[in-house]
């Protein structure tokens, strides 16, 4: 029997396999594409935002990602105006977002391809020894008291102690194991395509026109747009070039002739998260506990994320090293994060739509982003870097993530101190907890998804044994 299943080989699917390998679990990863046809994952650009970018810096990632987007510069020179000098944040409704002063620490963003991105976290995970089963369709989950079963197409199963459903917003996981996903429909319709112009001077990226959006990438002939319309009827049908071109002319006031179009997809602001992240044996990370629109780049970061916080946590509990109940910290954690990711892109629809009121809200906006600390305030919201998992605590530093970032390959867990005293209590895991030795005050131990756990005064160790035994086991 196997020790975790995940159901589905997308960015969040491999980042979890690849912590939970390193937390000392065999995952086995099913992934119902074959390998040659990744279901449109192709098209678009995907952003890894500052938090994001950390975390990846911990598992040593920071060279291979650098290098895939040197690749897309390579065809995407607009990349570089993007990035605006390492300053660039996001935005918000398209509003930019950039910091003034780049703050020690910080870690830009990437952009990139989500087929470069999967490639990267394939590449480590596999080097870690996880297993990837490409072509295995999950058409059921089955529950038992001691395993759970994936039902695949062809009619074999797999066992587990435990499955993740990382198979998107569609998620099949999540449907089987009668998760609730309660949310709002979509609204508006978002296209995008591989599309040669006849005339392409003629459309400008405009981000709030009269009827709607339309935006030119940096990778030459990609084209999108947004429509206020009540969302796509069927998502699935084949995007073909009058669609397009009669989506341009509403957006963009222009009739243009569309000569060739490579494919394309749909996409809309339907926003809906899941009820609980755990049910028993089975969770849901990524898309399949969470959808919203991709608005602020933000879905991705979110799963990635979720996988994050859950690797080191089900690893612990699969090895018999924590109790069961530290599973349910993983929906206590990370289901806010969610609710606050899918208020603000609901914000930014709104913001994006036409309209003299809309606009001038926008106006009002983007005059309050003047005021630096509003600026510090939609980036941290945007990236990520605002999280705080333990609001109620004695020592500010509890809960926020850590303010050493250090290369973790290993995704242990990390006990900064000085004094004698601490490293007496820390004895007996030395094995699975790294020590850093600094006279730097205050002592901090921090989780292996890179947020602190435990702070005191060094030479104070009042709650730190029960602190290494919720991060590092028994």
């Amino acid at each position: 029997m196997n020790d975790v299943i995940i159901v589905g080989g997308g960015p969040v699917g491999l980042l979890l396999a690849g912590e939970l390998r390193l937390a000392g679990a065999d995952p086995l990863v099913l992934e119902a594409a074959d390998g040659s046809i990744r279901r449109n994952r192709s098209f678009g650009l995907r952003g890894l935002n500052g938090r994001t970018s950390q975390s990846l810096r911990m598992r040593g990632l920071t060279e291979a990602l650098v290098k895939a987007q040197s690749e897309m510069f390579g065809v995407a020179r607009g990349l570089a105006r993007m990035m605006e000098g390492n300053r660039a944040r996001g935005h918000f409704a398209g509003l930019p977002l950039t910091e003034d002063e780049i703050q020690p620490g910080a870690a830009a963003g990437f952009v990139l391809k989500q087929p470069l991105l999967e490639r990267i976290l394939h590449d480590w995970a596999v080097g870690l020894g996880v297993r990837i089963r490409t072509g295995h369709e999950v058409v059921d989950v089955v529950q038992e008291e001691s395993a759970v079963t994936a039902v695949l197409a062809d009619g074999r199963a797999e066992r587990a102690a435990y499955l993740v459903g990382c198979d998107g917003g569609r998620s099949v996981v999540r449907k089987r194991s009668g998760i609730a996903f309660p949310g709002t429909d979509a609204t508006m319709t978002g296209r995008v395509a591989s599309a040669e112009l006849a005339d392409p001077d003629l459309v400008k990226t405009s981000m709030h026109g009269p009827g709607g959006l339309v935006h030119l990438s940096p990778v030459p002939g990609e084209i999108s747009t947004i429509e206020f319309d009540g969302g796509p009827g069927d998502r699935d049908a084949p995007l073909t070039a009058e669609e397009m071109r009669a989506s341009i002319r509403r957006t963009a006031g222009v009739d243009v002739t569309v000569t060739r179009l490579d494919g394309g997809i749909r996409f809309s602001d339907n926003t809906r998260q899941a009820a609980t992240y755990r049910q028993g044996r089975v969770l849901l990370a990524g898309d399949a506990a969470h959808v919203h629109s991709p608005i602020g780049g933000q879905g991705l970061n979110l799963g990635l994320q979720d996988a994050m916080n859950l690797g080191w946590k089900l690893g612990l509990v699969v090895r018999g090293a924590a109790p069961e109940s530290l599973l349910d910290t993983y929906t206590a954690e990370r289901h806010p994060v969610g609710e606050r990711v899918l208020r603000n892109t609901r914000a930014q629809v709104a913001l994006m739509r036409p309209g003299p009121q809309v606009a001038a809200l926008r106006e009002v906006l983007a005059e309050t982003l003047e005021i630096p600390a509003a600026k510090r305030h939609f980036i941290a919201m945007g990236n990520g870097t605002d999280i705080d998992y333990a609001p109620d605590s004695a020592h500010p530093l509890v809960g926020r993530f850590a303010p050493l970032q250090p290369v973790e390959r290993e995704g242990r867990p990390l006990l900064v101190a000085g004094s004698e005293k601490i490293r007496d209590v820390v004895n007996g895991h030395t094995d699975r907890v790294r020590v850093v030795e600094t006279d730097a005050d205050p002592a901090f131990l921090v989780r292996p998804d890179g947020y602190v756990a435990w702070a005191a005064l060094d030479g104070e160790v009042t709650g730190l044994a029960e602190a290494l035994t919720f991060v590092a086991g028994s």
